[in-house]
């Protein structure tokens, strides 16, 4: 590369040309940073950081979903604990009707009223049970519901939390021994005092129902936070990874830029260089 002219190559030129390809190169991928907002535009960027963050983006996404999976299993919960809070309000009542049946005083035209009052609380507790679903299923079912919660990356790492808020009708929740509160009346005052042990078993079954309930829903709003606790470390770790240093991108703006104003005019001066070898013609 000495000093010696020659029209049939113009190294400097080539040397600068690659030189200015390489400086507007790096231009052009400041400017997608700042533009982005990214440090990975391309796999070439870092293909090891790629990958990683590319896989902690995929445990968000599945820590994501299975938080919204608590939040529906939490939802449906609240559905059959406030439909239990009715049944109680109508067993409640039930109390006052058996009790009041109870009583020697009533004639049996009186008692046949209080039983038909007894008999309708009945059929509405087995109205609200066949009748309460949350996303058109039941809630009342003797077949738990399974919460699956993952953060995508293992088996070891996917929990199923079981929540079950037990079959709902007035045979189901008076049982005590062989009778239950469906085959109950309030006719006699014998059949009154009968019925009331059974309502009360009723309203300390329903009561266990709701202890349940509310133990699954205290579950799932735990491993709810948990995972949003997650979500929000790994998006910390994602961050660090894929963010541009945008301090950095602007000085790197500032300094390619200036090379490639001071790389145009090295290039310019580097093809007229060789118009010297026409003064050698003249």
């Amino acid at each position: 590369m000495g000093g010696t002219l020659s029209i049939l190559n113009n190294i400097p030129s080539l040397l600068a040309e690659n030189q200015l390809n390489i400086n507007q190169s790096n231009l052009n991928n400041t400017l997608e940073q700042l533009s982005t907002g990214s440090r990975l535009n391309s796999g070439a960027d870092d293909p090891a950081g790629l990958a990683i963050a590319n896989g902690l983006q995929a445990n968000i996404a599945a820590l994501q979903q299975s938080g919204a999976n608590a939040n529906d299993g939490i939802g449906a919960l609240q559905v059959a604990d406030g439909a239990l809070s009715q049944v109680t309000t109508l067993l409640d009542r039930a109390v006052t009707l058996a009790t009041e049946s109870a009583n020697g005083t009533l004639s049996t035209t009186q008692r046949t009223s209080i039983d038909n009052e007894f008999t309708a609380i009945k059929a509405e507790i087995d109205s609200i049970g066949t009748a309460t679903t949350y996303n058109g299923a039941s809630v009342f079912t003797a077949t738990a519901t399974s919460i699956f919660m993952s953060d995508g990356s293992s088996t070891a790492a996917n929990v199923t939390i079981a929540t079950t808020t037990g079959l709902l009708s007035s045979a189901a929740i008076g049982t005590t021994g062989p009778v239950d509160l469906d085959s109950t009346d309030l006719t006699s005052a014998a059949d009154a005092t009968t019925a009331l042990a059974s309502i009360t078993s009723a309203i300390a079954n329903v009561a266990s129902m709701r202890g349940t309930i509310g133990a699954n829903m205290n579950r799932l709003t735990a491993a709810a936070s948990v995972m949003q606790n997650e979500v929000t470390n790994y998006t910390s770790a994602e961050s660090t990874i894929s963010s541009a240093d945008i301090g950095k991108a602007v000085s790197n703006l500032s300094q390619y830029q200036i090379l490639q104003q001071t790389g145009m005019a090295a290039l310019a001066q580097a093809n007229s260089s060789q118009q010297a070898i026409l003064k050698l013609l003249q």
